[in-house]
């Protein structure tokens, strides 16, 4: 979708960061031929889904000097369609996150997950089923691995490095990297950790992913001991 709004029509894609948000996926379902974008009136504006004020007017100077190349005609439904369907996956994935709240909250494991900054219910409940009993691991290492946050070693007498282990949950791993990433923008000593690990020159899921290791070591010791987080 990006792509072809690139080619039909790059200044609309330039008044937002991420084209997946939810006024600008309303925004570019609003009407069927998505030229009739660069006449909607204000109060049209602030009636679709998620539009306020702020963005309202990102949308009314982007009209201002609204262009549209001559792939619209043909491309611009497709774009219309497309984002007509991520916004009702959207619909449907919040949905599933109200039934798997109430969930959660009967859940020990997953409760005492919620309690760590940055995770939610949905990934809290995603990573209480996937750990099952935490007495399945014989330590915070083989947790780790599990998770998908820690590498093995594979040093030898001449070369050295690690290499990612074949047996990961791929979907505690997944839930893990989100609620890391969102942790991180809650607690400032762990994005001070990310930030650190970026300018030793990891990627950013690097960084994520070693974040991630010591925030195993903290699930760990929470489920080992019975006890929520504390930030200290």
């Amino acid at each position: 979708m990006q792509a072809d709004l690139q080619a039909v029509c790059p200044g609309l894609l330039e008044i937002t960061a991420e084209a997946d948000n939810l006024w600008f996926l309303s925004l570019l379902g609003a009407r069927e031929d998505i030229r009739r974008l660069a006449g909607l009136r204000l109060a049209s504006l602030l009636a679709l889904e998620g539009v306020g004020k702020k963005y309202a007017m990102l949308i009314q100077a982007w009209q201002r000097t609204a262009l549209f190349s001559h792939e619209a005609e043909w491309a611009g439904p497709m774009i219309v369609a497309d984002a007509r369907r991520v916004l009702a996956l959207k619909r449907e994935i919040a949905a599933l996150d109200d039934l798997i709240e109430p969930l959660t909250e009967d859940c020990e494991m997953a409760r005492r997950l919620h309690s760590i900054p940055g995770f939610g219910p949905t990934c809290s409940g995603e990573l209480a089923g996937e750990i099952g009993v935490i007495e399945r691991f014989g330590g915070e290492a083989s947790l780790a691995l599990y998770l998908g946050m820690a590498t093995l070693d594979r040093s030898s007498g001449i070369h050295t490095g690690t290499k990612r282990p074949r047996h990961v949950n791929t979907r505690a791993k997944a839930a893990m990297m989100i609620a890391v990433a969102r942790h991180m923008e809650q607690v400032p000593v762990s994005r001070a950790y990310y930030e650190k690990k970026r300018a030793q020159g990891k990627t950013h899921n690097q960084a994520v992913r070693a974040l991630g290791r010591q925030l195993a070591r903290v699930i760990w010791s929470m489920l080992k001991h019975q006890r929520d987080y504390e930030l200290r």
